[in-house]
Protein backbone atom coordinates (compact mmCIF):
# COMPACT_ATOMS: atom_id res chain seq x y z
CA UNK A 1 0.00 0.00 0.00
CA UNK A 2 1.54 3.37 -1.01
CA UNK A 3 2.09 5.78 1.87
CA UNK A 4 0.32 9.10 1.27
CA UNK A 5 2.18 12.33 1.92
CA UNK A 6 0.09 14.28 4.43
CA UNK A 7 -1.46 17.46 2.96
CA UNK A 8 -1.75 20.57 5.11
CA UNK A 9 -5.53 19.94 5.36
CA UNK A 10 -6.50 16.24 5.13
CA UNK A 11 -10.05 16.83 3.90
CA UNK A 12 -13.00 14.71 5.06
CA UNK A 13 -14.81 12.54 2.53
CA UNK A 14 -17.85 10.30 2.87
CA UNK A 15 -18.21 7.77 0.07
CA UNK A 16 -21.57 6.13 -0.61
CA UNK A 17 -20.97 3.17 -2.84
CA UNK A 18 -20.29 -0.44 -3.67
CA UNK A 19 -17.83 -3.06 -2.50
CA UNK A 20 -17.17 -5.88 -4.99
CA UNK A 21 -14.92 -8.86 -5.37
CA UNK A 22 -13.40 -8.55 -8.85
CA UNK A 23 -12.80 -11.74 -10.83
CA UNK A 24 -10.20 -10.70 -13.37
CA UNK A 25 -9.26 -12.48 -16.61
CA UNK A 26 -6.82 -11.46 -19.33
CA UNK A 27 -7.38 -12.24 -23.02
CA UNK A 28 -5.76 -11.33 -26.33
CA UNK A 29 -8.94 -9.66 -27.61
CA UNK A 30 -12.30 -8.95 -26.00
CA UNK A 31 -14.96 -11.44 -27.15
CA UNK A 32 -17.60 -10.42 -29.65
CA UNK A 33 -21.25 -11.35 -29.03
CA UNK A 34 -21.57 -15.14 -29.17
CA UNK A 35 -17.81 -15.69 -29.17
CA UNK A 36 -15.88 -17.78 -26.63
CA UNK A 37 -12.25 -16.88 -25.92
CA UNK A 38 -9.64 -18.45 -23.65
CA UNK A 39 -8.16 -16.43 -20.77
CA UNK A 40 -4.57 -16.75 -19.62
CA UNK A 41 -5.51 -16.83 -15.92
CA UNK A 42 -8.11 -15.91 -13.30
CA UNK A 43 -7.16 -13.47 -10.52
CA UNK A 44 -9.24 -12.16 -7.61
CA UNK A 45 -8.98 -8.47 -6.71
CA UNK A 46 -10.98 -6.21 -4.41
CA UNK A 47 -13.08 -3.62 -6.21
CA UNK A 48 -16.44 -1.90 -6.47
CA UNK A 49 -16.56 1.76 -7.42
CA UNK A 50 -17.34 2.95 -3.91
CA UNK A 51 -14.48 1.12 -2.24
CA UNK A 52 -12.10 1.84 -5.13
CA UNK A 53 -12.72 5.56 -4.92
CA UNK A 54 -12.46 5.48 -1.13
CA UNK A 55 -9.03 3.83 -1.40
CA UNK A 56 -7.91 6.34 -4.03
CA UNK A 57 -8.96 9.26 -1.81
CA UNK A 58 -7.34 7.78 1.30
CA UNK A 59 -4.05 7.37 -0.54
CA UNK A 60 -4.14 11.10 -1.28
CA UNK A 61 -4.18 11.77 2.46
CA UNK A 62 -7.92 12.37 2.89
CA UNK A 63 -9.87 11.20 5.93
CA UNK A 64 -12.33 8.76 4.36
CA UNK A 65 -15.49 7.04 5.59
CA UNK A 66 -17.34 4.45 3.51
CA UNK A 67 -21.10 3.85 3.55
CA UNK A 68 -22.23 0.57 1.99
CA UNK A 69 -22.92 -3.15 2.44
CA UNK A 70 -21.00 -6.42 2.19
CA UNK A 71 -22.20 -9.99 2.43
CA UNK A 72 -21.80 -12.23 5.46
CA UNK A 73 -19.20 -14.32 3.67
CA UNK A 74 -15.47 -14.88 3.88
CA UNK A 75 -14.80 -12.52 1.01
CA UNK A 76 -16.67 -9.68 2.69
CA UNK A 77 -14.83 -10.13 5.99
CA UNK A 78 -11.44 -10.15 4.25
CA UNK A 79 -12.42 -7.08 2.28
CA UNK A 80 -13.26 -5.11 5.41
CA UNK A 81 -9.88 -5.99 6.91
CA UNK A 82 -8.11 -4.67 3.83
CA UNK A 83 -10.05 -1.38 3.94
CA UNK A 84 -9.19 -0.95 7.62
CA UNK A 85 -5.53 -1.29 6.65
CA UNK A 86 -6.06 1.62 4.23
CA UNK A 87 -7.27 3.73 7.16
CA UNK A 88 -10.85 3.93 5.89
CA UNK A 89 -13.58 4.24 8.54
CA UNK A 90 -16.15 1.44 8.22
CA UNK A 91 -18.66 2.35 10.94
CA UNK A 92 -21.39 2.62 8.30
CA UNK A 93 -20.59 -0.49 6.26
CA UNK A 94 -23.29 -3.03 7.12
CA UNK A 95 -22.78 -6.80 6.91
CA UNK A 96 -25.94 -8.38 5.44
CA UNK A 97 -27.02 -11.98 4.76
CA UNK A 98 -25.96 -13.28 1.38
CA UNK A 99 -23.02 -12.70 -0.90
CA UNK A 100 -20.70 -9.74 -1.31
CA UNK A 101 -21.09 -8.04 -4.69
CA UNK A 102 -19.00 -9.37 -7.56
CA UNK A 103 -17.61 -8.02 -10.82
CA UNK A 104 -16.36 -10.11 -13.72
CA UNK A 105 -13.67 -8.18 -15.57
CA UNK A 106 -11.97 -9.12 -18.83
CA UNK A 107 -8.97 -7.12 -20.05
CA UNK A 108 -7.36 -7.41 -23.48
CA UNK A 109 -3.70 -6.97 -24.43
CA UNK A 110 -4.28 -3.27 -25.19
CA UNK A 111 -5.54 -2.70 -21.64
CA UNK A 112 -9.18 -2.18 -22.64
CA UNK A 113 -11.81 -3.91 -20.54
CA UNK A 114 -15.40 -5.04 -20.28
CA UNK A 115 -17.17 -5.57 -16.95
CA UNK A 116 -20.28 -7.44 -15.79
CA UNK A 117 -21.51 -6.78 -12.24
CA UNK A 118 -23.54 -8.98 -9.86
CA UNK A 119 -24.56 -6.45 -7.17
CA UNK A 120 -25.17 -8.89 -4.30
CA UNK A 121 -25.08 -7.10 -0.94
CA UNK A 122 -24.66 -3.70 -2.59
CA UNK A 123 -28.38 -3.60 -3.38
CA UNK A 124 -29.20 -3.92 0.32
CA UNK A 125 -28.17 -0.31 1.03
CA UNK A 126 -31.34 1.47 2.13
CA UNK A 127 -32.43 4.94 3.21
CA UNK A 128 -32.43 4.04 6.94
CA UNK A 129 -28.73 3.19 6.70
CA UNK A 130 -28.10 6.58 5.11
CA UNK A 131 -30.10 8.32 7.83
CA UNK A 132 -27.92 6.66 10.46
CA UNK A 133 -24.93 8.27 8.72
CA UNK A 134 -26.51 11.75 8.67
CA UNK A 135 -24.06 13.34 11.11
CA UNK A 136 -21.12 11.83 9.23
CA UNK A 137 -22.30 13.24 5.90
CA UNK A 138 -23.08 16.65 7.39
CA UNK A 139 -19.58 16.92 8.88
CA UNK A 140 -17.70 16.06 5.68
CA UNK A 141 -16.13 18.37 3.12
CA UNK A 142 -17.12 16.15 0.17
CA UNK A 143 -19.76 13.49 -0.45
CA UNK A 144 -18.67 11.14 -3.25
CA UNK A 145 -21.23 8.86 -4.95
CA UNK A 146 -21.51 6.41 -7.85
CA UNK A 147 -24.44 4.45 -9.31
CA UNK A 148 -23.70 0.88 -8.15
CA UNK A 149 -26.06 1.10 -5.16
CA UNK A 150 -29.84 1.73 -5.03
CA UNK A 151 -30.99 5.16 -6.16
CA UNK A 152 -33.19 5.96 -3.11
CA UNK A 153 -30.18 5.60 -0.82
CA UNK A 154 -28.07 7.82 -3.07
CA UNK A 155 -30.73 10.52 -3.28
CA UNK A 156 -31.16 10.50 0.50
CA UNK A 157 -27.40 10.93 1.04
CA UNK A 158 -27.11 13.70 -1.54
CA UNK A 159 -30.08 15.61 -0.15
CA UNK A 160 -28.53 15.48 3.34
CA UNK A 161 -25.30 16.85 1.87
CA UNK A 162 -27.18 19.55 -0.07
CA UNK A 163 -28.95 20.80 3.05
CA UNK A 164 -25.66 20.86 4.98
CA UNK A 165 -23.74 22.71 2.25
CA UNK A 166 -21.41 19.75 1.65
CA UNK A 167 -19.75 19.55 -1.78
CA UNK A 168 -21.26 16.72 -3.85
CA UNK A 169 -19.22 14.77 -6.41
CA UNK A 170 -21.04 12.19 -8.53
CA UNK A 171 -19.53 9.61 -10.87
CA UNK A 172 -22.68 8.41 -12.72
CA UNK A 173 -21.45 4.91 -13.47
CA UNK A 174 -23.03 2.64 -14.46
CA UNK A 175 -25.31 5.22 -16.05
CA UNK A 176 -28.90 5.26 -14.76
CA UNK A 177 -31.18 6.76 -17.46
CA UNK A 178 -34.00 7.42 -14.97
CA UNK A 179 -31.90 8.99 -12.22
CA UNK A 180 -33.89 11.87 -10.62
CA UNK A 181 -31.46 14.75 -11.18
CA UNK A 182 -34.26 17.22 -10.47
CA UNK A 183 -34.30 16.10 -6.81
CA UNK A 184 -30.66 16.93 -6.04
CA UNK A 185 -27.89 19.48 -6.55
CA UNK A 186 -24.48 18.36 -7.84
CA UNK A 187 -21.25 20.32 -7.61
CA UNK A 188 -19.04 18.09 -9.77
CA UNK A 189 -20.22 15.44 -12.22
CA UNK A 190 -17.38 13.17 -13.42
CA UNK A 191 -18.20 11.13 -16.53
CA UNK A 192 -16.32 9.39 -19.31
CA UNK A 193 -17.11 10.29 -22.93
CA UNK A 194 -19.82 7.65 -23.32
CA UNK A 195 -21.56 8.62 -20.07
CA UNK A 196 -21.28 12.34 -20.81
CA UNK A 197 -22.78 11.97 -24.27
CA UNK A 198 -25.68 9.95 -22.84
CA UNK A 199 -26.31 12.58 -20.15
CA UNK A 200 -26.11 15.51 -22.54
CA UNK A 201 -27.70 13.98 -25.61
CA UNK A 202 -24.76 15.08 -27.76
CA UNK A 203 -20.96 14.85 -27.88
CA UNK A 204 -19.16 16.99 -25.26
CA UNK A 205 -16.83 19.31 -27.18
CA UNK A 206 -15.50 22.82 -26.71
CA UNK A 207 -17.69 24.05 -29.56
CA UNK A 208 -20.77 22.81 -27.69
CA UNK A 209 -20.02 24.78 -24.51
CA UNK A 210 -23.17 26.91 -24.76
CA UNK A 211 -25.42 23.86 -25.18
CA UNK A 212 -23.63 22.05 -22.35
CA UNK A 213 -24.13 25.04 -20.07
CA UNK A 214 -27.87 24.90 -20.68
CA UNK A 215 -27.97 21.15 -20.09
CA UNK A 216 -26.04 21.50 -16.81
CA UNK A 217 -28.70 23.89 -15.57
CA UNK A 218 -31.33 21.25 -16.37
CA UNK A 219 -29.26 18.63 -14.51
CA UNK A 220 -28.83 21.05 -11.57
CA UNK A 221 -25.07 20.53 -11.85
CA UNK A 222 -22.36 23.17 -11.44
CA UNK A 223 -19.47 21.49 -13.27
CA UNK A 224 -19.18 18.60 -15.74
CA UNK A 225 -15.81 16.86 -15.98
CA UNK A 226 -15.29 14.56 -18.97
CA UNK A 227 -12.45 12.04 -18.81
CA UNK A 228 -11.20 10.84 -22.20
CA UNK A 229 -8.57 8.17 -21.60
CA UNK A 230 -5.32 9.31 -23.18
CA UNK A 231 -6.81 12.61 -24.41
CA UNK A 232 -7.04 15.81 -22.33
CA UNK A 233 -9.78 16.00 -19.71
CA UNK A 234 -12.53 18.55 -20.37
CA UNK A 235 -14.29 20.71 -17.79
CA UNK A 236 -17.50 22.69 -18.38
CA UNK A 237 -19.26 24.94 -15.86
CA UNK A 238 -22.88 26.06 -15.83
CA UNK A 239 -21.55 29.63 -16.04
CA UNK A 240 -20.03 28.82 -19.44
CA UNK A 241 -16.38 28.31 -18.48
CA UNK A 242 -14.42 25.66 -20.40
CA UNK A 243 -11.05 24.12 -19.50
CA UNK A 244 -8.89 21.46 -21.12
CA UNK A 245 -6.42 19.72 -18.80
CA UNK A 246 -3.47 17.64 -20.10
CA UNK A 247 -3.00 14.00 -19.17
CA UNK A 248 0.08 11.96 -18.31
CA UNK A 249 1.20 9.80 -21.24
CA UNK A 250 1.74 6.15 -20.25
CA UNK A 251 1.57 2.69 -21.80
CA UNK A 252 -1.41 1.13 -19.97
CA UNK A 253 -1.41 -2.41 -18.64
CA UNK A 254 -4.98 -2.36 -17.29
CA UNK A 255 -7.45 0.54 -17.42
CA UNK A 256 -10.06 -0.93 -15.06
CA UNK A 257 -9.26 1.30 -12.07
CA UNK A 258 -8.35 4.51 -13.88
CA UNK A 259 -11.73 6.21 -13.61
CA UNK A 260 -12.08 5.38 -9.93
CA UNK A 261 -8.56 6.61 -9.18
CA UNK A 262 -9.43 9.86 -10.97
CA UNK A 263 -12.67 10.38 -9.02
CA UNK A 264 -11.13 9.52 -5.65
CA UNK A 265 -8.05 11.67 -6.14
CA UNK A 266 -10.11 14.59 -7.49
CA UNK A 267 -12.47 14.44 -4.51
CA UNK A 268 -9.57 14.32 -2.06
CA UNK A 269 -7.91 17.36 -3.60
CA UNK A 270 -11.18 19.33 -3.63
CA UNK A 271 -11.79 18.38 0.01
CA UNK A 272 -8.27 19.58 0.80
CA UNK A 273 -9.02 23.00 -0.68
CA UNK A 274 -7.04 22.91 -3.93
CA UNK A 275 -8.21 24.69 -7.08
CA UNK A 276 -10.24 22.95 -9.78
CA UNK A 277 -7.30 23.01 -12.21
CA UNK A 278 -4.88 21.56 -9.65
CA UNK A 279 -7.37 18.88 -8.64
CA UNK A 280 -7.88 17.88 -12.28
CA UNK A 281 -4.14 17.72 -12.96
CA UNK A 282 -3.58 15.50 -9.92
CA UNK A 283 -6.56 13.30 -10.82
CA UNK A 284 -5.28 12.86 -14.38
CA UNK A 285 -1.95 11.65 -13.00
CA UNK A 286 -3.61 9.30 -10.50
CA UNK A 287 -5.74 7.76 -13.23
CA UNK A 288 -2.80 7.29 -15.59
CA UNK A 289 -0.50 5.82 -12.93
CA UNK A 290 -3.19 3.33 -11.92
CA UNK A 291 -3.18 1.83 -15.42
CA UNK A 292 0.42 0.67 -14.96
CA UNK A 293 -0.60 -2.29 -12.77
CA UNK A 294 -3.28 -4.98 -12.72
CA UNK A 295 -6.55 -4.60 -10.84
CA UNK A 296 -8.27 -1.49 -9.56
CA UNK A 297 -6.93 -0.81 -6.05
CA UNK A 298 -3.44 -2.31 -5.87
CA UNK A 299 -1.78 0.08 -8.37
CA UNK A 300 -3.48 3.25 -7.09
CA UNK A 301 -0.71 5.75 -6.27
CA UNK A 302 -0.06 7.68 -3.09
CA UNK A 303 -0.01 11.46 -2.94
CA UNK A 304 3.77 11.77 -3.23
CA UNK A 305 3.90 9.85 -6.51
CA UNK A 306 1.00 11.86 -7.94
CA UNK A 307 2.63 15.17 -6.97
CA UNK A 308 5.92 14.04 -8.51
CA UNK A 309 4.33 13.20 -11.85
CA UNK A 310 2.05 16.25 -11.86
CA UNK A 311 5.14 18.40 -12.39
CA UNK A 312 5.62 16.70 -15.78
CA UNK A 313 2.30 17.98 -17.13
CA UNK A 314 2.47 21.11 -19.28
CA UNK A 315 1.03 24.31 -17.84
CA UNK A 316 -1.51 26.45 -19.61
CA UNK A 317 0.10 29.45 -21.31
Amino acid sequence: MPSPVSPSTPGRIAVVGSLNLDYFTRVDALPRPGETVAASKLTLFRGGKGANQAVAAARQGATVSLIGCVGADEGGAAYLRSLEEEGIALDHVRVVPGETGSAFITVDRAGENMIVIAPGANFELRRPEIQKARSLIESCDVLLCQFEVPTPALVEAIQIANRAGVTVVINPSPLHPAFPWEEILTDYLIANETEAEALLGFEPTASATEEITERLRELRTNTLIVTRGGDPTLSFSREGAFHEVPVLTVLPVDTVGAGDAFAGCFSARIAQGTSLDSALRAANCAGALTTLGAGAQDPMPGRGLVDQHETFLPRHP
